[in-house]
């Protein structure tokens, strides 16, 4: 058997020995308390070799704090663009490394001739984890004979590093659960599973969370309506509407317990375009009724009329039980064709929302300009005017932002995901979105997809554009590398806004920047500058508290 020991910015495709881990600073990887350091052991068995089932052992002081998993290959038909640009691992459809399979002392089995890692995550708890500390990995046949064996060497901080000072979002959606696990809508099956993957999502540090009040009227397309999840009951008794909050707070409780900072309450019109109201059930003497969505537009006034009691009814709500951000929407991506639709729902709105926060996605400075939007939130390959305007807005991206620019691609290597982290500080982002926590739809929401098979959302998406997280047996989250390796991105943004507040944001951003050059499409692709740059934050910080 070949190993190697290499870091978590390593993608281990498998025809070719992975680079192995640097000692920086004495150390294969380095943090604070409460932040996940991760390293890989890579094993390669010859053609032909049939060692039987391989046992990994760990050992060290810090041994009961790792967590090991296997690094699963997933199919992906559509990995790349016609156009990819030169910093994409794969191009054509394969099945390439992204799932974490928790091992939980469990038996690896390795394809012969062929790459394959074990990912370790380690998480220090208290003080007494803090200093320099070597972690062994040995890994034994059935017979127990020693096959592999490997020593990380890490370094824990005895400080935590600060919150994440901005809004991270990864649109969540509730009705993948219920529809992937085959249990009945908010009962207390998918409750379970609602809390559980919501804990998954605050480990990749989300914390702001999309709230389905009523049916997010996201990716579905016309005509077509996913299963319905509403959190607030409305009755009409009398010609009145009656609201029922019950569900809404039990989804507060779990986001409290959790520590989400932030909810951001579902669209009030269809994306692009703003043209129709949300799927919104309301219950009357007659029974249940579908009164709104794709059938009425926009500006009806029956519509109107829900919104004056709902909107300052859920306002009033909201003050007096969450102490949290509550962030509203009108439509998600209006393009420029559409703005005066946009407009027009707003109007249907404005009043309503007066002093709340109101996001969307929108990337045209001129209508960002024009006040179309409140706070826009611009695509990435789109954010350069903005920068040049004095702006510091929100960013996002998705499948369009396929060239250049940082995303979470299987295809693409996972410095490329990592480095959002410190393009964020940089440029003084004040929040980041992403659409896709686990929409385990097709495009559109046509059908169910299983993700385990299809990563690229039925087709047309780029593999693991779509979710973060796997739906795993029983209910349980099983992670992506690029969950973690996003959650270390949030980690490096953490590091560099302590470090701005100890010392100044010009002094952390130097160590960052790449000489002034750092931009949201240009960035180094150089694994060992960038974990020596976190590693000088690192020293910075402790510097500073030390002084």
């Amino acid at each position: 058997m070949q190993s190697v020991l290499t870091d978590s910015l390593e993608k281990v495709l498998g025809p070719s020995a992975p680079r192995p881990a640097a000692l920086i600073g004495g150390a294969h990887a380095s943090g604070f308390l409460g932040e996940v350091l991760s390293v890989q052991v890579a094993l390669r068995l010859e053609p032909g070799e049939e060692p039987g089932p391989v046992h990994l052992h760990l050992g060290g002081p810090l041994a009961h704090r790792a967590t090991a998993h296997a690094v699963r290959r997933v199919p992906v038909s559509h990995p790349a663009p016609k156009d990819a640009d030169e910093h994409y691992l794969v191009t054509a459809p394969g099945e390439y490394p992204d799932l974490l399979e928790p091992l939980d002392g469990a038996a690896l089995r390795l394809e012969p001739g062929r790459w394959e890692s074990v990912w370790i995550d380690v998480i220090g708890q208290d003080e007494a984890d803090a200093g320099e500390h070597p972690l062994t990995l040995t890994l034994r046949d059935e017979a127990g004979r020693q096959l592999a064996e490997h020593t990380a060497r890490l370094r824990l901080h005895p400080h935590r590093l600060p919150p994440l000072a901005i809004t991270n979002t990864h649109w969540f959606h509730a009705d993948s659960l219920s529809t992937y696990y085959d249990v009945e809508m908010l009962s207390e099956q998918h409750w379970e599973l609602i809390r559980s993957f919501l804990a998954s999502a605050r480990a990749m540090d989300v914390n702001s969370v999309l709230t389905p009040t009523w049916t997010p009227p996201l990716d579905t397309a016309e005509g077509h309506t996913r299963p319905v999840v509403q959190l607030v009951g409305i009755r009409e008794e009398g010609g009145q509407y009656r609201l029922d909050f019950s569900q809404l707070d039990r989804w507060l409780g779990i986001c409290r317990e959790l520590g989400f900072e932030g909810i951001e309450i579902a669209h009030l019109f269809t994306q692009w375009g703003a043209r129709f109201t949300p799927a919104i059930q309301v219950e009357t003497a007659d029974g249940l009724e579908h009164r709104f969505g794709w059938h009425v537009a926009a500006t009806d006034p029956e519509y109107r009329r829900l919104l004056e009691t709902l909107i300052p009814a859920l306002r009033e709500h909201l003050d007096r039980v969450w102490d949290g951000a509550v962030l509203w929407h009108i439509s998600d991506e209006p393009h420029e064709n559409q703005i005066e639709a946009y407009r027009a729902a707003k109007a249907q709105v404005e009043d309503l929302l007066e002093g709340a926060q109101v996001v969307d996605a929108l990337s045209s400075l001129e209508f960002a300009e024009q006040g179309v939007v409140d706070t826009p939130i611009v695509a990435t390959n789109h954010v350069g005017p903005f920068l040049e305007a004095g702006r510091h807005p929100w960013v996002y991206y998705c499948v369009s932002q396929n060239r250049d620019v940082a995303n979470r691609f299987i295809a693409q290597p996972s410095l490329r995901n990592r480095v959002l982290g410190r393009q964020l500080f940089v440029h003084d982002a004040p929040g980041f979105l992403h659409w896709g926590y686990n929409f385990w739809w097709s495009q559109f929401s046509l059908r169910p997809i299983d993700p385990f098979e299809d990563t690229c959302a039925g087709g047309p998406f780029f593999g693991g554009d779509s979710f973060a997280v796997y739906p795993g047996p029983d209910g349980t989250p099983w992670l992506s590398l690029r969950h973690r390796v996003f959650a270390q991105a949030m980690a490096d943004h953490r590091a560099l806004t302590w470090l701005a507040e100890l010392t100044d944001h010009p002094s952390a951003t130097a160590l960052v920047d790449e000489g002034g050059t750092l931009t949201y499409s240009s960035f180094s692709y150089d694994v060992e500058q960038h974990l020596r740059a976190r590693h000088e934050v690192d020293e910075r910080i402790l510097a500073a508290l030390a002084g």
